[in-house]
């Protein structure tokens, strides 16, 4: 099995940076694409940022040129880092990888419990 975990969210002004963090663990094989989406309230969950095993990435159209994503194949971790904050930003965000376990030969969609972002002055 193989598990996310997110770290990194809280209140922050608007214009304001914070740096989002994300672990897997278990029993991993390989990692081929890891991201971020968002759920604000009310809405429904949304992309942020993905990359892939090579450093390759894109980007929501509402985050681009503002928040970058960023990831350790040796650690098994993605960051994200958000620059110039905006209210509109104010959402949970959840950690995504795709994941072949140990012992099987498919890739597993693996969800991380979410982390709340609050852009609020």
């Amino acid at each position: 099995q193989v598990q996310l975990v997110e770290s990194g969210g809280g209140l922050v002004q608007p214009g304001g940076s914070l740096r989002l963090s994300c672990a897997a663990s278990g029993s991993i094989f390989s990692i081929n694409n890891m991201g971020w989406y968002r759920q604000p309230p009310g809405k429904q969950r949304e992309l942020v940022a993905i990359i892939t095993s090579d450093g390759s990435t894109n980007y929501g159209d509402s985050v681009k040129g503002r928040f970058t994503i960023s990831r350790d194949n040796a650690k098994n971790t993605v960051d994200l880092q958000m620059n110039t904050l905006k209210p509109e930003d104010t959402a949970v965000y959840y950690c995504n990888a795709w994941a072949i376990v140990v012992g099987t030969y498919k890739y597993l969609g693996v969800w991380g419990q979410g982390t709340l972002v609050t852009v609020s002055s």
